[in-house]
């Protein structure tokens, strides 16, 4: 357990302060080009490389690659033979698929907004010349990431991402700079506007990339070139990997409906596409901090288990993950729920963006308990080489997800994001509870009553913390007080509603007994200097 502590207080750190940075430069970027039509297309053009990285990072390999390599790892060799030969295979590959995509760049970006202005599709289109070259990179970094997760290596996957916000956040400024701040039309963009973004948001996930393999000694593993690929077990690696393609295609399928939903809507002056994708941006934050700092390490265990033959162990650290990771993420969806709007003021230009903005972001948050226990539901499947089940729990959420976000139609143009992100939420929902019920046919007991029995104390803590954030919240103003004036102020108003919420939750749950507790406590006191004596 000690060796989980560390690795998650490490990983936990590293996400704080990447997502910290990361906050920051969507900060910048709404400064630098506001939240209007403009931000929309950069908005889609960003989105393109960074949905096939999610194919390759939470897909492929988190599902076929970190099994097959703490497999690989058993070898006299210490794999390193049957890494070289992925690496080059995976190189091949993210090569092809990087050429393909920039040549199809056009038809991409009409694919996720073809309710765009021409004027918007063609700014989106210039800027997706200049990010899809990040599929590549993003491809490298994940199968170097995962390859470092897979022998216990957890730091620099985490930590590289500072290195892109960082110089993001300095291309951005560089911007601000030269051509000034706020609202600007798709028809006043020069050329050396549009490089100085696209590049920078380039430029940052190629060093991201070069950092990360400076690590790669660290792994004792020799890397050369190797095109003999027969014999690496491709055919079971191409038969666990074709259930996952098969997954993210009908996610993003779904996605699609969204994005094409949201565009209908930013074609009337609504700017969703921007204000769904920070509302998502803040919504994924506590389950990047808090899932995968806890979850990886444990699926890492995970994997070793089930490898090993210890399947009795499995149980003890599924029901462990869930119940750890389900305690903080209950706090957090109560925190950000009770400051909602200031939090959304961060990230807009105006009070009445930051008052939309704030309700599509509680839709989301109605998804982040599903979506926390569904990290460590899911990732047991992969462990044991399972990636069919996963394809069909997914399919039956994408379908829920589309349906839903087409049924946002009928709502007014200023609510369908707010409708596309309830309707995310509510699929997540019916995926997690489908796949635990999966999972007991795989696993066996599951201890599930334990888990709804901890959920039980979480959300009862909550309450009383939600409703104390948000009493402080209106004690501040409310909607017109000066948490939403600015966005500094509403950075300040979220940590004093976000500091309220904990100090009642924690009393709460030690009140009601709560033995997750334990496990939470040692973890936190890992980041106290005498927790690393």
């Amino acid at each position: 357990m000690s060796g989980i502590g560390r690795a998650s207080v490490m990983i936990a750190a590293g996400t704080m302060v990447s997502r910290a940075t990361g906050l920051l430069r969507s900060v910048l970027l709404v400064t630098a080009i506001g939240a209007a039509a403009s931000a929309d297309a950069f908005a889609v053009a960003n989105q393109l490389p960074s949905s096939i990285y999610m194919i390759v990072s939470t897909g492929i390999l988190t599902a076929v690659i970190v099994p097959q390599i703490v497999s690989a790892s058993r070898a006299p060799d210490g794999g390193g033979a049957f890494i070289s030969k992925l690496f080059t295979l995976g190189t091949v590959i993210l090569l092809a698929v990087t050429a393909v995509a920039v040549l199809c760049a056009p038809l991409l970006v009409d694919l996720y907004a073809n309710e765009f202005t021409p004027s918007q599709t063609a700014l989106a289109t210039t800027f997706a010349y200049w990010c899809l070259p990040q599929i590549f990179f993003y491809g490298i970094y994940a199968l170097v990431g995962e390859t470092l997760n897979a022998r216990r290596i957890f730091g620099p996957f985490t930590w590289a991402p500072i290195v892109n916000n960082i110089v993001s956040i300095a291309g951005f400024g560089l911007f601000i700079a030269l051509f000034g701040s706020g609202q600007k039309s798709p028809l006043a963009w020069t050329p050396a506007m549009t490089a100085t973004i696209g590049a920078s948001s380039t430029l940052g996930i190629v060093l991201q990339t070069v950092v990360l393999l400076v690590f790669w000694r660290r792994t004792g593993l020799r890397l050369r070139a190797d095109f003999r690929w027969k014999g690496m077990g491709l055919g079971q690696i191409g038969r666990l990997a074709g259930w996952t393609f098969l997954m993210v295609l009908v996610t993003q399928l779904a996605a699609i409906v969204q994005s094409s939903i949201l565009a209908t809507a930013s074609a009337v002056e609504a700017p969703a596409q921007i204000i769904a994708g920070n509302a998502s941006l803040i919504f994924i934050l506590p389950y990047s901090i808090i899932a995968l700092s806890i979850g990886t390490p444990y699926f890492t265990q995970l994997s070793g288990n089930v490898a090993a033959g210890r399947f009795t162990e499995v149980p003890r650290d599924v029901s462990t993950s869930v119940r750890v990771i389900s305690l903080l993420i209950v706090l957090s969806t109560a925190a950000l729920v009770a400051a909602s709007v200031p939090v959304s003021r961060v990230f807009t230009t105006s009070h009445d963006q930051a008052i939309s903005m704030a309700l599509v972001l509680v839709c989301y948050l109605a998804g982040l308990i599903p979506i926390g226990v569904l990290f460590t539901v899911q990732r047991t499947f992969y462990a044991y080489n399972d990636t069919r089940t996963p394809f069909v729990f997914t399919l039956v959420q994408a379908g829920i997800a589309a349906a839903l976000a087409l049924a946002a139609l009928a709502l007014p143009p200023e609510l369908r994001a707010a409708g596309v992100a309830l309707g995310q939420s509510f699929s997540i929902l019916v995926q997690v509870v489908l796949a635990t019920i999966l999972l007991r046919r795989t696993v066996g007991a599951l201890r599930v009553r334990t888990w709804m029995l901890s959920l039980a104390r979480f959300v009862i803590a909550a309450i009383p913390a939600g409703a104390a954030g948000w009493g402080v919240f209106l004690l501040l103003g409310g909607i017109d007080g000066w948490t939403v004036s600015s966005q500094l102020l509403g950075a300040v108003g979220t940590v004093i509603i976000g500091a309220v919420a904990v100090a009642v939750y924690f009393p709460v749950l030690v009140l009601l007994r709560t033995p997750e507790l334990a496990p939470v406590f040692a973890l936190l006191r890992r980041f106290l200097p005498a927790g690393r004596s």
